[in-house]
């Protein structure tokens, strides 16, 4: 039984790397997601017969329970909720390792039956790691929710805090290593129950004053420590598939993460440790006083039909709220048939996770081959006629190249649409971004056309005109 097992956990280990390398391609990636999900049924199943059916009722029923829940969940979210949905999913996996990791340390205390080396300094650690990407993962849902902890969250002499408790938590989880001989009026038990509450706190003081610009990256790592967390706790349960499934995520979301923070500009210790803000201040004082041009659909389909030859497409978040890629693909199609060339350029961050926009517009039925990655569309913009941006702000904001501005967005490379002839923004209000900065584009009456609708609408309006010019 233990080799069909090892085999099972094998096969189970081999399915999960390569759903995840086919993860990197659109045409791929649906067959990637079912390689996964079929690698941990097999793991499920294999787990079942080590424990010899013990308990079968109620791992039936959490089976059962989780299985309707996550079917629901995935049914009903839309494309514009799927980034909090993956912060609760990543939140939920560190929790589950963190308690397990409580329940066996608690189990090997009362029952005398005593635990490893290894298992005895990872059950502090699994419970740490667990715990943390939990409560900050609720905490990045509550803000991609807009429930809670909106912008930067901060108090006085908070990183001091949260070292002071980052250093408890060692303290206490060293008592309940050594059973008690550093503290003996706290019992090793009640040790790592005090670990699990300052660790719950320390991933709330962590996340809240992370601003809305750099959540992506913190739903990354977060992702990171709840795969490390069940790495360790497979180390506590002596489990294999645990180990080896989350050693994969825990690489695969570090290595996103360093990506990620590497795109933006961001010094990953300086988003963590500094708490950098969502909410800018940069131009809202005197935003509603400023002239813009601004035009009708009609306009803008004229300028597209006669003016333009080479058009560039940014989309955000905003095209995701609207559920506005139909109409996104449909001028597409009616540019083409024009003889305009129309490229779409996608910023790393567009939305509020990566590949948000990507997978948006190909589901559309837009050609991958027309998207284009920030490096790649950059140079595509001094032969620009017109960009058009639906939904987007902080990734076409050049006050983040500006070294006269400290903002949220200063650092972070943007698509230089400014580069192009002419720049059409189609959204509902100069409101500033997810970031909070104003944006300089609005307010150049020569090169900005600013049609002010709902994405879905003002896209439906300019492919009529552009029909009818």
């Amino acid at each position: 039984m233990q080799v069909a097992t090892f085999l099972a956990y094998l096969a189970a280990a081999a399915l999960f790397i390569v759903g995840i390398r086919r993860l990197r391609r659109p045409e791929t990636a649906r067959s990637g997601n079912t390689l996964a999900a079929v690698g941990m049924v097999i793991a499920l199943i294999a787990t079942l017969f080590v424990i010899e059916f013990q308990s079968l009722l109620e791992i039936g029923a959490a089976v059962l329970i989780g299985s309707v829940l996550g079917a629901v969940s995935a049914q009903r979210v839309q494309m514009t909720a799927m980034p909090q949905v993956v912060a609760a999913y990543n939140g939920l996996g560190g929790g589950a390792a963190a308690l397990i990791a409580l329940s066996e340390f608690y189990h090997a205390e009362t029952v005398g039956s005593g635990e490893s080396l290894v298992a005895a300094i990872t059950v502090p650690l699994t419970i740490l790691i667990g715990s943390v990407s939990f409560a900050g993962s609720i905490i990045a849902f509550t803000k991609l929710q807009e429930l809670a902890f909106a912008g930067s969250v901060s108090f006085p002499l908070q990183q001091v805090v949260n070292a002071l408790l980052f250093v408890g938590i060692l303290v206490l989880a060293a008592n309940a290593i050594s059973g008690g001989a550093i503290i003996p009026a706290l019992s090793p038990v009640a040790s790592v129950v005090v670990v699990l509450v300052a660790s719950l706190l320390l991933g709330i003081l962590l996340v809240i004053p992370i601003g809305g610009a750099d959540m992506p990256i913190v739903i990354s790592l977060l992702n990171a420590c709840t795969g490390l967390a069940a790495a360790a706790s497979g180390f506590v349960l002596e489990n294999y598939i645990l180990i080896i499934g989350g050693t994969i995520v825990g690489a695969s979301g570090t290595i996103l993460t360093r990506l990620m923070s590497s795109a933006l500009g961001r010094p990953l210790g300086k988003i963590i440790f500094a708490g950098i803000a969502a909410a800018g201040t940069a131009g809202k004082g005197d935003q509603e006083e400023r002239e813009v041009n601004d035009v009708n659909a009609g306009a803008v389909g004229e300028y597209l039909s006669e003016e333009a030859q080479k058009v560039v497409v940014v989309p955000g978040y905003g095209l995701a709220v609207a559920q506005a890629q139909g109409p996104m693909r449909d001028l597409l199609e009616v540019l083409e048939a024009e003889g305009k060339e129309v490229l779409f350029g996608i910023h790393p961050v567009a939305g509020r996770m990566p590949g948000h926009m990507n997978v948006l517009l190909t589901e559309a039925g837009v050609p991958y081959d027309k998207l284009y990655d920030i490096e790649d569309i950059n140079p595509e913009f001094p032969d620009t006629d017109a960009v058009i941006i639906v939904g987007a702000n902080d990734v076409v904001n050049p006050a983040a190249n500006d070294p006269e501005q400290d903002t949220p967005i200063s650092g972070m490379p943007i698509l230089d649409v400014e580069q192009a002839e002419r720049v059409i923004f189609i959204k509902r209000s100069l409101s500033p971004g997810f970031a909070g900065v104003d944006n300089p584009l609005f307010y150049d009456r020569e090169k900005t056309m600013m049609l002010f609708s709902d994405a879905k609408q003002g896209l439906q309006e300019v492919v009529e005109a552009v029909k009818n010019g």
